[in-house]
């Protein structure tokens, strides 16, 4: 294993280990993958985060090929697929946060109820149909809902982020949590309005030149 391998593998660990920190996933049901030449670096299958180590990540083929002594997450399929389809992404985070999880479990798609909604790629945050985790129909699924999109729920699952780098990848995540809840908490104290497509659009084209696009991903300046 070379130094930059290392330094990769790493970075997924921390990556993994920063979900649990910030509150978006707990023991061992999240995952995150990053992309490294041919192929890409991805958490172990069943291995809480506090017991993993940069030697137990697992180096995948875009073909799916591993070591044999290795176990990838159960949901290589989609980050396999998303790093192979998106040449603009370089990680992938999955992971089931209370309220991007409490949303999906609805089957509800977020809409445009506050700008930010823009830092995902557009004027909704689709939610992909339920299949089987770990199954090539799952990942179909996600990857048509992310079409248009860094991020997106899965049905009765969890939420998916994407992104150039790890660092935008969980940035993401933790923006689409933070719109969840404050989606949630609207609809209990009435009825949220909806930003329309073209003030999102908009609002889209004024991100390209923010934070969002920056080598670290800041939150855009707003007034």
């Amino acid at each position: 294993m070379d130094k930059d391998e290392r330094i990769a593998r790493e970075s997924v660990v921390a990556a993994a280990r920063a979900l649990d920190a910030q509150g978006l996933n707990r023991g061992t049901s999240g995952n995150v993958s990053v992309r490294f030449r041919d192929g890409l670096l991805i958490t172990p299958s069943g291995m809480p985060t506090d017991r993993t180590g940069p030697d137990d990540v697992v180096r995948m083929g875009l073909d799916g090929t591993h070591a044999p002594d290795q176990k990838p997450s159960s949901e290589w399929r989609f980050h396999r697929d998303i790093l192979a389809s998106r040449p603009e992404f370089h990680a992938v985070v999955h992971a089931h946060p209370v309220f991007c999880t409490a949303f999906a479990i609805c089957g509800e798609p977020i809409p445009a109820v506050h700008y930010m909604i823009a830092a995902f790629g557009g004027p909704t945050v689709r939610c992909a149909p339920y299949a089987p985790y770990g199954t090539a129909e799952l990942s179909d699924l996600a990857l048509a809902a992310l079409v248009g999109r860094n991020v997106c729920l899965l049905a009765n699952h969890g939420m998916i982020a994407a992104g150039a780098s790890l660092e935008k990848a969980l940035w993401l995540a933790v923006e689409l949590e933070t719109l969840c809840q404050q989606y949630a908490v609207a609809r209990q104290i009435g009825t949220p309005l909806i930003l329309s497509e073209d003030e999102i659009g908009a609002t889209v084209e004024r991100f390209r030149g923010y934070g969002l696009n920056a080598a670290r991903p800041t939150a855009p300046e707003t007034t």
